[in-house]
């Protein structure tokens, strides 16, 4: 059995549901079909996602909403009458839009993921009909029917682990099931969404839940790159990534498939591979627990900008016991996640996401530092972006970090730090913004197009 996913692109219009279509009729073990809202039709569209962010705002505020449900009720009249579908479905997603419009404002925690849930859920009602009146036996299946009963924290939800014995029994299902993706439903029967781009998550659950022997996730890319195509040209693509090296590299910038999606799907021990809706010949990229053929050192290279690095300096700071905890505890107390700390036996950097500091949490921290912890030194370093280096086979392989810092010196790139953990999956390097898309072009060049 299979578990397909469709993103927003593949969904995005009648002539892309057609590709849908196909591609499910092809291999009869795709037996469940999870979707996401329709997305983009071209550059300048609105994914209807977006659409009903503006709906539910201006509703909150009490304003006019009569422009943004007439948008998102035709862009799924358009869909419709172009597939010649009944006026039976329109009429059920027509009022669904519009009885969003009646629900409570007032100590409603649910309201934002109800209106955005929405645009899945609508969608997997309108393909379950297409692939019905196509000769497809197929029944859509609300994710509480399913199953999916997660942890009340909106827009953050979590899967509550009694979830898989209901979602077991989908394995008998006689039908495909076509599932909206992104949303569960609470223990006390609230909308309640995944973190934005969950309709991954969604997937990679169900997969697990069923025991599927594959995770299909339908996009519009030959599956995944070397590099970022839009950094490189026409990068090479990686036939096969570990769970491990996914991580890593959705962590650095490489959206194609939700960090979180992984998992569900990992602890599953279930495969996944990330496939193209407009090319789905492609093999795709497949994502497993360990390698099953040889590969290079490094799989891929990853770099994400908008970082920031509080640097201090404490004359025997290595022995002054307690120091790193009091450190951090200061970040916990006012709730900031740090990413990385790199550390000299005086000195301590903690690089952090710039939209972690603002700037009355910056105030704090340096003050906690200066007057409570007495350190000598502290900046904040601004402008910083992390270049990821990736690849299981590294432990393996002695002078990968020497080739790293070769290519970059000799593109006059400075290293602000640098950091490996202990598994060696990869290697965190620390640049200027400014250079980042020079240093990955060098690291390319050096690692892949000179092999």
């Amino acid at each position: 059995m299979k578990v397909i996913k469709f993103g927003g692109s593949s969904l995005a219009s009648a002539s892309q549901l057609e590709k849908v279509l196909n591609i499910v009729k092809a291999d009869p073990e795709r037996r469940f079909v999870v979707v996401s809202a329709p997305g983009k039709r071209h550059e300048n569209d609105t994914k209807v996602t977006d659409a009903l962010i503006s709906y539910y705002q201006k509703y909150r505020n009490h304003q006019d909403v009569t422009a943004e449900q007439d948008w998102i009720i035709q862009r799924y009249q358009d869909i419709i009458d172009s597939l010649g579908l009944g006026s039976a479905i329109f009429n059920q997603i027509k009022q669904s839009f519009k009885d969003l419009a009646s629900l409570p404002i007032v100590d409603n925690d649910f309201l934002y993921d109800t209106f955005l849930a929405a645009g899945e859920d609508n969608n997997a009602k309108l393909i379950a009909e297409y692939f019905c009146q196509n000769g497809l036996m197929a029944r859509y299946i609300h994710p509480k029917a399913a199953g999916i009963i997660v942890s009340s924290e909106p827009q953050n939800a979590r899967l509550l682990p009694a979830s898989y014995d209901k979602l077991e029994e989908l394995r008998h299902a006689r039908e495909i099931l076509v599932i909206p993706g992104f949303f569960g439903v609470t223990e006390d029967n609230q909308i309640c969404t995944f973190s934005r781009g969950g309709s991954d998550i969604t997937g990679s659950i169900v997969a697990a839940g069923i025991g599927a022997d594959l995770y299909e996730n339908f996009t519009d890319v030959d599956g995944i790159f070397v590099a970022h195509p839009g950094v490189v040209n026409n990068p090479l693509s990686i036939s096969e990534l570990t769970y491990k090296e996914m991580r890593e590299l959705a962590y650095a910038g490489f959206s194609v498939l939700h960090d979180e999606a992984l998992i569900p799907a990992y602890r599953g021990k279930i495969p996944i591979v990330i496939k193209n809706t407009n090319n789905p010949d492609h093999p795709g990229t497949k994502i497993v627990l360990e390698h099953q053929e040889q590969t290079l050192p490094v799989v891929g290279i990853a770099g994400d900008d908008k970082f920031v690095s509080i640097n201090m300096s404490k004359y025997l700071m290595n022995r002054e016991v307690g120091f790193g905890r009091k450190v951090l505890q200061i970040l916990e107390d006012l709730n900031i996640r740090w990413e990385h700390m790199p550390t000299g036996i005086d000195d301590l950097s903690i690089v952090l996401r710039e939209k972690e500091l603002t700037p009355i949490k910056e105030q704090e921290i340096l003050a906690y530092l200066t007057q409570t912890l007495k350190v000598d030194e502290v900046d904040i370093e601004r402008n910083l972006s992390v270049i990821m280096v990736v690849g299981e086979n590294m432990r393996n392989q002695i002078g990968v970090t020497a080739k790293v810092t070769k290519a970059l010196s000799e593109k006059n790139i400075n290293l602000e730090m640098i950091s490996q953990g202990s598994s060696e999956v990869s290697i965190i390097f620390i640049i200027k913004t400014e250079q980042e898309k020079e240093a990955i072009r060098a690291l390319y060049h050096n690692f892949f197009e000179n092999n």
